[in-house]
């Protein structure tokens, strides 16, 4: 495996390559969160390398030259990612992958940059927030986003008054949920800001594969991943679409790096636990749901 990394000054983004040895046509943008993050967009740009298809981790903040926090993460930085992969490593399929928050950018990319073949959203939203600074509840009055230096436009879920760690029940919820998954749920009810900012799936041209647990305790994802579904439906989409919602799944979803060469972080498992609460009540379904996420996942890139 061939790896590569990229920084903001000298390549216009942050990131890291991760290429089979035998080189590859197919290609997957991988978005995650930041560069610090606790599940490295690098270990899955290396799970589809695995799969002999190259995988390129966009890092949106964290890293010299990006914001510190998610918060005005500039779009364009996808412009040269994409070059990158098209003219130096001659990547004729190029598909995103977004998971949790990354699949805000995802979509946001596949529609402002485009040529994306596949878009693959796991644990989504359908709409941009509001950005926070680092101690993830300050709220910043700007977009998690921007492009060409304007905001896109946003939601808010106000996290002032979170205390993240704490579950509780919640009449909308199937499990208890997190006081940052009550912050998101109301903002979702500001019909007026959620119109203005609701992601265009629609205008991605892209085929459409959305991944979701029915019980995710961070956000509603089921709520958006049927959202989008309807929205694409309205649009008369012509391209393939797919929808996966998981019984008793948690936030944490989707495909997972490699266990037998991560083995260290697979035993970080019963603290995941603790973190995501379904994860750990459902755990053995939950680990089960990676396998046929990732088997989903890789034979609809293919």
């Amino acid at each position: 495996m061939i790896h590569e990394n990229f920084n903001f000054k000298e390549h216009g983004f942050a990131g890291h390559l991760a290429e089979p040895d035998g080189g590859s046509d197919r290609a997957v943008i991988v978005v995650m969160g930041g560069e610090q993050s606790l599940l490295p967009g690098i270990k899955f740009a290396e799970r589809f390398a695995d799969y002999g298809i190259t995988g390129l981790s966009v890092s949106l903040f964290g890293a010299e030259g990006l914001p510190d926090s998610p918060n005005q993460v500039p779009l364009d930085m996808f412009i040269p990612a994409v070059k990158y992969l098209r003219e130096e490593k001659h990547i004729d399929r190029l598909s995103i992958y977004g998971q949790s928050m990354g699949s805000i950018f995802a979509v946001l990319a596949a529609t402002y940059v485009g040529g994306f073949e596949n878009l693959i959203m796991v644990s989504p939203t359908h709409v941009p927030f509001e950005g926070t600074l680092k101690d993830k509840k300050t709220m910043t009055g700007h977009s998690i986003a921007t492009w060409k230096g304007l905001d896109v436009p946003f939601v808010t879920a106000d996290f002032s008054k979170v205390k993240a760690a704490k579950y509780q029940k919640h009449p909308d919820a199937k499990c208890k949920v997190t006081g940052m998954w009550v912050a998101y749920h109301d903002a979702y009810h500001d019909n007026d800001a959620v119109e203005r900012a609701k992601l265009h799936v629609e205008k991605t041209g892209a085929r459409v594969l959305l991944i979701a647990g029915d019980e995710d305790e961070a956000w509603p994802s089921e709520y958006s991943v049927k959202l989008i579904e309807e929205e694409l439906k309205k649009a008369n989409y012509d391209k393939d679409v797919k929808v996966i919602i998981y019984p008793h799944g948690s936030h944490l979803n989707g495909l997972m790096p490699n266990r037998e060469r991560e083995k260290k972080l697979y035993r970080m498992i019963p603290f995941i636990g603790l973190m995501y609460r379904t994860f750990g009540k459902f755990r053995k379904v939950n680990l089960s749901y990676f396998e046929k996420s990732e088997k989903e996942i890789i034979e609809w890139i293919n």
